[in-house]
């Protein structure tokens, strides 16, 4: 069956938010956080694996400080669901963080993150990641 103009559109608005959101992991590994800042929305929240809440500026600076800093985040495929001007992405990844200078074993994580464009340009919004057991 062929796809329809619209179904194509869908599909490449799904793959810049898969770009937008694998840059977002690179800036946020190498500690970006200049370029991460721009790929969060300013109202962003993290939900954490162990269900603390973090606003963009406490997360981004857990990070600038070195708080959190993370030594790998390799994700996996990343689902995507379009809607409009929202999206929402689902994807396992691999990490390896130092969490509060505690080394924290590599693990695998779902992650759930929500998307908005605004002005042509896709930040995430709100962040959730579950560890596999």
């Amino acid at each position: 069956m062929a796809q329809t103009v619209d179904s194509l559109a869908v599909d490449a608005v799904a793959e810049r938010i898969r770009e937008v959101e694998r840059a977002r992991l690179r800036a946020l590994v190498a500690a970006d956080v200049a370029a991460a800042s721009e790929l969060h929305a300013s109202d962003f929240q993290l939900i954490t694996p162990m269900g603390a809440v973090l606003s963009r500026d406490d997360y981004l600076g857990a990070i600038a400080t070195g708080h959190i800093d993370y030594a790998a985040w390799e994700p996996g495929s990343i689902d995507v669901r379009v809607h409009g001007n929202a999206a929402v992405i689902r994807y396992q990844a691999e990490l390896e963080v130092v969490f509060g200078g505690r080394p924290v074993p590599r693990a695998t994580y779902w992650h759930t993150d929500t998307y908005e464009c605004v002005d042509g340009k896709w930040q995430a919004v709100w962040s959730q990641a579950t560890e596999v057991r």
